[in-house]
């Protein structure tokens, strides 16, 4: 089964890593194909004609934004969001049953976050010999504010300022460190990420 993924990332984002590692742990046979499109406003805006393409080699396509944008200049509305998405297929003449939508409330970093076991095995690595400090444990991580920032903080109490967090680099060692789905299922969108892919 060969399953498209549209990223409003760039092609080297660390979204495209982090799925495509959940991904294929929840379903070993799929082959992901990842598209990226930037920033949010191209993938609402070409998400249908991206999607559509995708669908000629996929059996179903998966598409993948945050909610909030990073700039924050206005609130979001994620049932805007869908109708924007929607038009977008619609007018690209996708069948929208081959698509669905995961809606991740602040950013990626939260799935990172949810589960500080894996947090504490990367961080304990590259800290080692030293001792870690207390890592939080969030029980609902789609409601962190601004995990991304977090993250960059939790690298810099723990490794100093000389070794700060990249997504392009770290997303995936953290995602890889994820032992089991327990914890990172408290996150609503990733347990919908979870029932789309193993449901197709």
């Amino acid at each position: 089964m060969r399953i498209g993924f549209i990223y409003e990332c760039g092609p080297k984002g660390a979204d495209v890593d982090v799925c495509q590692n959940l991904a294929a742990r929840l379903k070993p046979e799929i082959k992901c194909i990842a598209r990226t499109l930037d920033n949010k406003q191209n993938l609402v805006r070409e998400c249908g004609p991206v999607a559509s393409l995708l669908l000629q080699n996929c059996d179903h396509v998966v598409i993948i934004w945050d909610l909030f944008p990073p700039w924050r200049e206005a609130a979001p509305c994620l049932h805007q969001d869908r109708g924007d998405i929607f038009e977008s297929l619609d007018n690209a003449g996708v069948d929208q049953a081959k698509v669905s939508l995961v809606c991740i409330r602040e950013e990626l970093e939260a799935w990172l976050l949810a589960d500080k076991r894996a947090l504490q095995k990367v961080l304990g690595r590259m800290k080692h010999p030293h001792p870690l400090g207390t890592l939080k444990n969030y029980s609902n991580p789609d409601m962190v504010p601004q995990p991304k920032t977090k993250l960059i903080q939790l690298f810099q109490r723990e490794l100093g300022r000389r070794r700060k967090y990249v997504d392009s680099r770290d997303a995936k060692r953290i995602v890889s460190a994820i032992p089991d789905f327990n914890k990172i299922r408290r996150s609503a969108s990733f347990q919908r990420f979870h029932d789309i892919i193993t449901g197709l």
